[in-house]
């Protein structure tokens, strides 16, 4: 179990109940009772921590290595995924994956970014940062759901999208365009939810939907606090006041109406607790599902128009 740097108490106490473990294994003695003391203590400071966290601190959480990326929760919430590949123009793109699989008896399009689990496989998924490919693959999926009418569920987890000289030459910024004028027009129910990371043009381009869902500990901006503080005070030292600034966190996302709901998760984060989150998010899918099918498409399309054209704050002089 990995800490971050603001997880030091709750690391300390991990620590003590693992000597007390050791220690009452090797005497013989029964620790049973101090041990729930600990475990209540570790409860209780992780609540503490947790219930006061700074942007920044989220920030961090929506970056922990053990937090679980898309295809977790694919395998954890559905059954028989079959993962379709390339874009039919230039390849296959690892940062974007998607599939059909069946969510409790109905079958759904899953897209999302997967940033990788280990170093081999961070870079073979180019850390969850897709190319024109990979929005384009995106794209073809959610035609092809629309095409069965299936609906379409992203999961929205990246840094940004990949901001290499090949990238642009090979149309990035179109694609994630075309993505939008695309995605508002699909006829079929469109959920969105970003699960970590949420940057950019590159969360954009697969998070236009009838519902936007955020995690409790993920963020949703036009830019990542280190890129703004460098570009505001040319260096990265400022990141933590820039996260603040830019009210990146899912209850300012809800608060300024960005996002239709904050998914709970665990004390602790979602990597304390894959099971739990997987099973949180799933429920919060299923019953969004009922809610969208109810819904004329025609009318859905009308929805999803009014509610992305009216966002933002502005005044008229």
């Amino acid at each position: 179990m990995q800490f971050l740097d603001f997880e030091k108490p709750i690391a300390d106490l991990y620590e003590q109940l693992a000597k007390l473990k050791e220690n009452g294994e090797k005497s013989g003695v029964d620790v049973s009772a101090t041990v729930n003391e600990y475990e209540q203590k570790i409860i209780d400071t992780k609540q503490q921590i947790y219930k006061s966290l700074t942007s920044w601190q989220k920030v961090q959480l929506s970056r922990h290595p053990d937090r679980p990326y898309t295809m977790e929760y694919i395998e954890r919430m559905t059954t028989n995924f079959i993962e379709l590949h390339g874009d039919r123009n230039v390849k296959d793109d690892k940062a974007m994956v998607g599939g059909f699989a069946d969510l409790d008896g109905e079958t759904v399009m899953f897209i999302g970014q997967q940033k990788g689990v280990n170093t081999k496989m961070r870079q073979i998924r180019n850390f969850g940062m897709a190319n024109p490919e990979g929005y384009r693959k995106a794209l073809r999926l959610m035609k092809l759901a629309e095409r069965f009418n299936k609906p379409i569920i992203t999961l929205i987890d990246t840094p940004g999208a990949y901001p290499g000289l090949e990238a642009e030459e090979r149309g990035q910024g179109e694609a994630i365009a075309r993505n939008l004028f695309e995605m508002v027009k699909l006829r079929v129910p469109v959920i969105c939810v970003i699960i970590g990371e949420g940057a950019s043009g590159g969360a954009l381009g697969i998070g236009m939907g009838d519902r936007i869902f955020m995690l409790e500990n993920s963020w949703y901006t036009v830019i990542s606090p280190e890129n703004c503080s460098t570009i505001l005070w040319r260096s990265w030292n400022f990141k933590e006041k820039a996260a603040e600034e830019l009210k990146l966190t899912s209850e300012y996302m809800s608060q300024f109406g960005l996002v239709d709901g904050v998914i709970k998760e665990p004390v602790g984060g979602a990597h304390s607790n894959h099971e739990e989150i997987a099973d949180t998010l799933k429920i919060k899918l299923k019953e969004t599902l009922a809610e969208l099918k109810k819904i004329n498409p025609d009318v859905r399309i009308e929805q999803r128009i009014e509610k992305f054209s009216s966002m933002g704050f502005f005044e008229e002089r």
